[in-house]
């Protein structure tokens, strides 16, 4: 996905929050804004929003000197997503699809965002949204697809978010699926690393793996080689949130993309209203289904 012109006030928005939870220094904010100002100008419309994510958070932590502003935030979030775990399952148990139930859970944890929504109330999120049904799903390709692959190749996005996530691979395993499950390389703003998959029990009901991406999202010129093979070499791949989706959704691959439709620019791509709910197949994928059909 290409950026949009509205990326750009966006970027600025998130390089100030991101100066502000590193540093109370004004001066120091004002020269992140000022760096930012100057990188705009000179990045490519052709570029996604990842790629200028990836420069933007590595500008802000070279003025600022914090490799990783969000670090305490995330353990906040994690520690908030686990304490609901319990309940979290309840839901599951509670309801007649447990997989469906499951994969809306995965959806509503991206409200977990402080790069594109750091304003967000997760309890009523979780609880208005169960009440929802996805405004785009591809469920019954998803479950179709799952009945042909022996494991899911699980891309991650938030920390907090990953213990929805790891509900879902729980649910995955039930049905006698491997999941490998990945995270980022390197910290940026709130994503998930090995530290939160280690933290929230992942690594209990998965194979973690990292892409080896230092960016808010998963191109794959920036992924670790190995990585690269594993993801051609999937069956099913679950991509979580909007930066896997800025990323990737260009991809000739077996996608699909999970997420909270937190943005006008993403909710303009995916045809959906700002907080949707979103199970979107590849385009590929929905042509094999309609030439099988």
């Amino acid at each position: 996905m290409k950026a949009y012109l509205d990326c750009f006030p966006c970027f600025m928005r998130q390089a100030l929050h991101a100066a502000r939870i590193a540093t109370p220094d004004e001066r120091i904010q004002r020269e992140v804004l000022d760096r930012i100002a100057t990188l705009l100008p000179g990045l490519p419309l052709d570029a996604t929003p990842v790629d200028m994510g990836r420069q933007i958070y590595k500008a802000v932590g070279e003025i600022t000197g914090s490799s990783d502003p969000y670090i305490e935030i995330k353990r906040e979030y994690n520690d908030r997503a686990l304490a609901i775990y319990p309940r979290l399952q309840g839901h599951i148990q509670a309801s007649p699809d447990h997989l469906l139930t499951a994969v809306k859970l995965a959806a509503l944890g991206n409200i977990i965002d402080f790069g594109a929504n750091p304003e967000f109330d997760l309890d009523k999120s979780i609880e208005d949204g169960l009440a929802r049904e996805f405004t785009a799903s591809d469920y019954p390709l998803l479950t179709e697809r799952l009945a042909e692959v022996e494991g899911v190749l699980y891309i991650g996005d938030n920390a907090g978010e990953i213990v929805f996530d790891r509900i879902l691979a729980e649910q995955l395993n039930r049905l006698g699926k491997k999941v490998v499950f990945v995270v980022r390389g390197a910290p940026i703003i709130n994503d998930a690393t090995m530290d939160d998959a280690s933290y929230v029990g992942m690594d209990q009901v998965a194979e973690v793996i990292t892409s080896g991406v230092d960016g808010p999202g998963t191109t794959l010129r920036f992924c670790r080689p190995e990585f690269i093979e594993i993801f051609r070499k999937a069956g099913l791949i679950l991509a979580k949130g909007q930066g896997n989706f800025e990323g990737l959704s260009d991809e000739h691959a077996p996608l699909f993309f999970l997420l909270t439709a937190k943005c006008p620019v993403i909710a303009q791509e995916l045809g959906v209203e700002v907080g949707a709910l979103v199970l979107h197949a590849q385009a590929g994928l929905k042509r094999r289904q309609d030439d099988q059909g």
